[in-house]
């Protein structure tokens, strides 16, 4: 609020200061509404960063809830030039591979054009392009076409099965054409010119190079692919080839993937032990409000550590697992899960279902993971106990503002009564000074009249 400087001039007194402190006063009203807010806006800001981080736990959880992943398979090779994944349709097994040939795509150019500027197609011209199944495509050219242009009309062309280019050697252009596809039957083998000005534009046999197929063998069975991605050869399998592979035999192994597992409980563990720190954070007691927890002895927050701890320490009944301490999880002292690698990499290693009978259990929330996950589903749903606290704080927060603003109408109307006050006083002060200094001047007059 602005000082009123025209407040005591009449009376001498400082009534601009004294309203001004007023003022100040009735304000200190507004300073337990404008805290009470400061601190639902933190509980608000909190409880975003707890959900976040039951968010991840989410995730977590709900992959090991997943039962594929205890039947997943990965493929290994052991050589030089070929990569392999394998699906769920695959089965474990090792397959020696040798890489005759790797599939290629095929490419023809035609002679040369001196001139890049030339026009060469007269009315109705066409190129019509071979393959390698026999197959035939006829692309129409427009007259008067350069071979930039037929080149531009060839790419534009969906059905071509090749993509043109154009090579300079040094003494022309050629106009080279390359199959889209690898494989024998997707190679180009000729293109024929048909209405072209350059009578001796043709294609260009010394500069062809086929389309072939993949040549390998599989534990003695020889496989032809027409593309470098070979698929189901192996069932379930995918190997890729590159040109370093040709000549050479790797072995591929499929076996049950152990490392996903294992890092699916590792980030389980982690995203348990992150979410823990997070509600450590908020629920620190300091004996200082300025740097406590936003949500210290906050009831939301114990009941999902409740709900939470009771999962994580309850049996899962009818496996060979039944407790977190026999896969090398355990809790410490201070709340935290802590993973035992050597132990769990065991227990992977000895029996994979009993893993896939503690997590995920013989339906959705039969075992661990998805008795976790119901939980956490409550918790996080739209009308679960984190979103009605977040509502709860906002509402408060709604109401603080309004409370904020009738109190600073009612200081105003305050402030502007005591400004009235003061003004009346001020006037009134002025006119008593007025009249005392004319009585103080007329006693002076009779007095220097009864002296003479």
């Amino acid at each position: 609020m602005a000082s009123i400087s025209s407040l005591g001039v009449g009376s001498g007194l400082d009534l601009t200061g004294l309203l001004n402190q007023l003022s100040a006063a009735e304000r200190q009203k507004l300073q337990p509404i404008t805290q009470q807010k400061a601190q639902e806006q933190a509980k608000i800001s909190a409880y975003g960063r707890l959900q976040s981080g039951l968010d991840k736990f989410q995730d977590a959880v709900a992959k090991l809830n997943d039962t594929s992943l205890y039947t997943a398979l990965s493929a290994s090779v052991q050589g030089d030039g070929i990569s392999a994944t394998a699906s769920a349709e695959a089965t474990a097994g090792s397959y020696e591979v040798t890489v005759t040939q790797t599939a290629r795509a095929g490419s023809l150019a035609s002679t040369r054009v001196t001139d890049l500027e030339a026009t060469l197609t007269d009315a109705d011209a066409s190129i019509d392009l071979t393959f390698g199944d026999g197959s035939t495509h006829s692309v129409a050219l427009a007259q008067d076409a350069t071979l930039a242009e037929i080149r531009d009309t060839i790419n534009d062309d969906p059905d071509a099965g090749v993509n043109a280019s154009i090579i300079n050697d040094g003494e022309g252009h050629r106009l080279v054409l390359t199959s889209k596809e690898t494989g024998e039957d997707a190679g180009i083998t000729d293109m024929t010119f048909t209405n072209f000005t350059d009578a001796t534009l043709e294609a260009d046999a010394s500069t062809q190079q086929l389309g072939r197929d993949a040549l390998l063998n599989i534990n003695g069975i020889e496989i032809t692919s027409t593309s470098n991605t070979v698929e189901d050869a192996i069932q379930g399998v995918t190997l890729t080839l590159d040109a370093s592979a040709e000549g050479k035999t790797a072995t591929v192994v499929i076996e049950q993937d152990s490392e996903s597992l294992k890092e699916a409980v590792g980030e389980f563990v982690s995203a348990y032990n992150e979410m823990k720190s997070t509600i450590g954070r908020m629920t620190a007691v300091t004996g200082d409000p300025e740097t406590a927890g936003e949500l210290v002895g906050d009831r939301t927050v114990r009941t999902i550590e409740s709900r939470l701890s009771r999962d994580l320490g309850d049996l899962v009944e009818g496996g060979d697992i039944e407790l977190f301490s026999q896969l090398g999880i355990s809790l410490t002292p201070e709340g935290r899960l802590e993973l035992d690698e050597t132990k769990l990499d065991e227990a992977i290693a000895s029996n994979p279902q009993a893993l896939a009978d503690f997590f995920a259990g013989d339906s959705d929330e039969a075992g661990m993971a998805g008795r976790l996950e119901a939980t956490l589903g409550q918790v996080l749903d739209s009308d679960g106990i984190l979103k009605r606290s977040i509502d709860s704080s906002e509402g408060r927060v709604g109401r603080l503002e309004e409370r904020f603003d009738r109190t600073e109408v009612r200081i105003e109307r305050t402030v502007d009564r005591l400004r009235q006050q003061f003004g009346q006083l001020d006037a009134m002060l002025a006119q008593m000074n007025s009249i005392n200094d004319f009585l103080t001047q007329q006693l002076s007059s009779l007095n220097f009249q009864n002296d003479s």
